[in-house]
């Protein structure tokens, strides 16, 4: 086994380790306390090959479990484990900071972070991560995804969104673009147009269920 190998099972097993005895512990108490959600998200592209995301997350009280795949780089997976946070009842705060994994055509180690802010019907959420790329270290990157959204009707969510992505090669560091969302009851469905005002503009088409 390689020396980079034996990095990546080793955080694996810390990662996985609290999961796997909470799990247990909700299992012993009989209380099925574990909400999840997942997304597919389809990336219609201009200046290159259109592509897919795929995103899953458990939470069992403040533990978080996330796995992509796509996301951080192309043909390659993610997974991750991080503590949920959450204060206030008019204005709302929640931060869940992450470690995780990464693996496939890329491997890497990556800290980040999950948080999000809502005062009636705005909110915002920001998600950051630095990819420490294990095979080249000058390959590491600083990835973000940022909304800001208004709820006019419980059924809709309209707003502005950036991000920065190795996913998408169009010579722009810095996407940005506006979203739109429709809920019907645990179902999302959204598009988000980057670029509106450039030849490199794109959309992605998501599909989420909460459970």
């Amino acid at each position: 086994m390689t020396e980079t190998r034996k990095k990546i099972t080793v955080a694996m097993m810390l990662l996985f380790a609290p999961a796997t005895r909470a799990l247990a512990d909700s299992a012993a108490d009989g209380v099925p306390a574990i909400s999840g959600l997942v997304t597919g998200y389809y990336y219609a592209m201009r200046d290159q090959s259109d592509f897919g995301v795929g995103v899953a997350s458990l939470n069992r009280d403040t533990l978080h479990v996330e796995a992509r795949y796509n996301y951080e780089a192309m043909h390659s997976a993610s997974i991750f484990a991080g503590w949920n946070f959450s204060a206030g009842e008019t204005l709302t705060f929640a931060v869940t900071p992450l470690i995780g994994v990464l693996f496939g055509d890329v491997r890497g180690v990556i800290p980040g972070l999950e948080a999000s802010v809502a005062y009636g019907d705005v909110d915002g959420y920001i998600e950051a991560e630095y990819v420490h790329d294990l095979r080249n270290r000058s390959d590491s990157y600083f990835y973000a995804w940022s909304e800001v959204g208004w709820k006019p009707a419980h059924w809709l969510r309209i707003g502005l969104v950036g991000q920065r992505s190795q996913d998408v090669n169009n010579g722009r560091d810095f996407q940005r673009g506006a979203f739109v969302q429709l809920m019907f009851g645990k179902v999302t469905l959204g598009f988000y147009g980057f670029n509106p005002d450039s030849g490199s503009r794109y959309g992605i088409f998501s599909l989420g269920a909460q459970f």
